[in-house]
């Protein structure tokens, strides 16, 4: 059987690798007992539908020689449902090569539900995501775009296999920085930099948002702070006005919080993050609970007194000096810092939100941080790692042409939206040059649009198409092409799918609901090589839930859309004719469904036209 119901009331189709790692498994126990449970090894194979490799790794186990054993397995693999037929080769390779009437069922298996047969493999688990983490009154930059784009396609990708998915966007929204905004504010009431006021005014982005408006005012601030004693003494006052809770000073930082959160919404949007305000729970949200962190710790014994700070001193890590390396818990001033507000934040999110995940998307470079914050949780019995698991899911950093790390020329922070600008007006020039070579008259509207979801799709794919822990080369030209590994031409391919169907409308024919009789004729090689394609779609995201690696997603769609390529060419739909024309039509119709989703968990758009 390839259906199984679950307990959410979808249909769960087992993919053909599912099935055939059973059979197998089933023929090594009947022929070795001992061996039972083995891994059949079953892998992508150019002289069959699939290979089976295991006889090489049970023959010094069982004292025979691989070809020995692989004859052995053969003779007890049943032949006729699934395993149309078995071939030794080589030293003792097993060429399976499966039945239609088995491919076919499971296209009509997956054909049949809005999820493809996708097991809800996530279901009962509530994962908290902490992604993107701009800092408030600060310009959204090329820093922001990995967590952003990797953290909401996890959270996409988690939500569709039925996990309770909590985003969270930790917000740098409180701190001394805020008290010097806020009096300068006070203090030049001329300067715009609510959204209301502002406007773009200079090529280089100058006030081009209310975040690069307030931006320019605290560095303004920072200025008058260094060389006027009496400002920074009004400054001070302004903190300690902040952090006492006075009502004057709280509203103006409650306006620079929305003003924005208004800034980072518009970025989001363009960018088809799925973060809303509802989401953000800043620094200043956890502000409340350092007392009591504080104190916990220091009452467990977890943190201790040195040097006037109150420390947790790691057991696990120690520095080059061979002395334990330091969580800083309370500083000697008596004030905290991220540390313990990251502690306070991992209390928070196992007693508050109920999390039994807890991932954090945070760059590479911060792997020591938030190994010892694991460490002090688990010693403080918040974090029990049978119950819950907290994981810092690491990434690479993005780099300009020259490999080095992304700036401008003049060295500065590449701003996010000006680099979605560029990928758009790259992917414009590509989109329009491709509709002007194909005699395609587009209008301007429909141009822009199809430039905007390629460009940003274009940005999004070229991050996440690579493991996430790598660097990558920022290069809108490659990113923008048709041809290659790019979410151009995964995009193109769904609208190649769209133009078939469409035109098969035109003809007034449609998609059978059920083609009972489509294997009359059998399957041609590119059919049976998208049909096990299609049936991966399930298995990768299972992969990714448990690995964390949407690049596997990617490169999955990748294929699927080179598979339908080799189909394409090889396979006419419309000219063919009966089942066969029937059988066609259902194939691009769950391939244009399964690339469109891989997409949508992707984030990234799937037009019906370029």
């Amino acid at each position: 059987m390839s259906e199984t119901s679950t307990e959410s009331g979808a249909t769960a189709v087992a993919s053909l690798q599912t099935q055939l790692t059973d059979a197998l498994g089933d023929a090594i126990a009947a022929a070795y007992p001992a061996q039972s449970g083995a891994d059949p090894l079953i892998r992508p194979s150019d002289h069959a539908d699939r290979q089976a490799n295991a006889a090489l790794a049970l023959a010094k186990k069982v004292g025979a020689s691989p070809r020995e054993v692989a004859t052995n397995v053969t003779e007890r693999i049943a032949v006729g449902d699934v395993v149309g037929q078995v071939e030794i080769s080589g030293p003792g390779f097993l060429n399976l090569t499966l039945t239609d009437a088995a491919l076919w069922r499971q296209v009509e298996a997956r054909r049949a539900g809005a999820r493809l047969g996708v097991p809800p493999v996530a279901a009962g688990v509530r994962t908290v995501i902490d992604y993107s983490g701009p800092n408030i009154a600060k310009e959204m930059h090329v820093g922001h775009l990995r967590s952003s784009v990797i953290g909401d396609a996890l959270a996409r990708i988690l939500t569709f296999l039925g996990s309770d998915v909590v985003r969270q966007n930790h917000l740098g929204d409180w701190g001394t920085q805020f008290g010097m905004l806020i009096q300068y504010i006070d203090e030049h009431p001329e300067k715009p930099w609510r959204h209301t006021e502002i406007t773009a005014t200079d090529a280089d982005g100058e006030n081009a948002s209310t975040v690069s408006a307030l931006d320019g005012l605290y560095k303004a601030a920072r200025a008058v702070f260094d060389t006027d004693p009496e400002f920074a003494d009004r400054a001070r006052a302004r903190v300690v006005a902040l952090q006492a809770g006075d009502e004057a000073t709280l509203a103006t930082w409650r306006d620079i919080v929305k003003e924005s959160q208004y800034a980072f919404d518009e970025v989001y949007a363009r960018l088809g993050v799925q973060l809303t305000e509802a989401d953000s729970a800043g620094e200043s949200f956890y502000n409340d609970m350092l007392d009591g962190v504080a104190a916990e710790l220091e009452e467990a014994g977890i943190a201790v007194v040195s040097d006037g700070a109150l420390v947790v001193l790691s057991e696990e890590v120690t520095g080059p000096d061979d002395e334990p390396v330091a969580l800083m818990v309370r500083k000697r001033d008596g004030g905290y810092g991220y540390d313990t507000t990251d502690l306070a934040t991992i209390r928070y999110r196992i007693r508050g939100l109920g999390a039994d995940r807890i991932l954090y998307l945070v760059d590479s470079r911060q792997a020591l941080h938030f190994r010892l914050v694991f460490e002090a949780a688990r010693r403080a019995g918040w974090l029990d790692p049978e119950r819950v698991q907290a994981l810092h899911v690491p990434f690479g950093s993005v780099l300009g042409p020259d490999g080095k790390p992304f700036k401008t020329r003049s060295g500065g922070t590449v701003r996010l939206m000006n680099l979605l600008d560029d990928a758009v007006a790259a992917a414009l020039t590509v989109v329009r040059e491709g509709a002007e070579a194909k005699g395609t008259e587009v209008d301007d509207d429909a141009l822009t649009l199809i430039a905007e979801q390629a460009g940003i799709g274009a940005v999004k794919y070229a991050d996440l198409s690579g493991s996430r822990v790598k660097d990558y080369v920022f290069d809108v030209a490659r990113m923008t092409a048709f041809n290659g590994n790019t979410g151009v031409y995964l995009q193109y391919a769904h609208t190649r799918m769209v133009s078939i169907l469409r035109r098969a409308a035109e003809r007034g024919l449609t998609v059978p609901e059920h083609v009972p009789a489509a294997v009359e004729t059998p399957l041609e090689a590119a059919e049976r090589g998208l049909i096990l394609t299609l049936d991966a779609f399930a298995d990768v995201l299972a992969e990714v839930a448990v690995d964390l690696e949407p690049h596997r997603l990617a490169g999955y769609l990748y294929e699927l859309s080179r598979a339908f390529t080799d189909f394409y060419e090889a396979c006419p739909v419309l000219a063919s004719e009966g089942t066969v024309r029937d059988r066609r039509l259902a194939i691009v119709d769950l391939t244009r469904r399964t690339l469109a989703t891989g997409l949508d968990l992707l984030g990234i758009a799937a037009p019906e036209r370029m």
